[in-house]
């Protein structure tokens, strides 16, 4: 089995630091994106927890596209959210952007080393590229 590693040359993390891990890799079929936080150019984008997940999201299908994958090869989500008064607005968002083809996931109140509201990550599978 070949492993993929996508964003290796180093994405860049607030304050412009080099982060040392890859933004996806895959393997078996399988694509395991790190977990995206609203942010742009390195930078945090300010907002409310719905502009801010919308963000996070945008950000895993932009390296799932990237990668030869869809919102409809998603199988799991891990969700990070700063407050639980957030949970509702996150829900409202992760439906539009899954539709009626929810993967599974788990969602958890914890604090972020980046100073967001929300950080997410998917794992996706398609069984062509086994």
């Amino acid at each position: 089995m070949s492993i993929t590693r996508y964003g290796v040359e180093g994405g860049v993390g607030t304050g412009g630091q080099k982060l040392p891990f890859a933004r996806a890799v895959e393997a078996g079929g399988w694509l395991y994106v790190s977990g995206q936080t609203p942010m742009r150019d390195g930078e945090v984008v300010e907002g409310g927890i719905v502009e801010q997940t919308r963000l996070a999201f945008d950000n895993c299908l932009a390296i799932m596209r990237e990668a030869g994958y869809g919102v409809e090869d998603v199988v799991h989500v891990t969700a990070v959210l700063t407050d639980a008064r957030y949970f509702s607005s996150f829900n409202k968002v992760f439906r539009d952007v899954f539709g009626d083809n929810p993967p599974a996931r788990i969602c958890s109140v914890q604090d972020l080393v980046v100073d967001c509201k929300v950080e997410v990550d998917v794992k996706c599978f398609r069984r062509d590229r086994t």
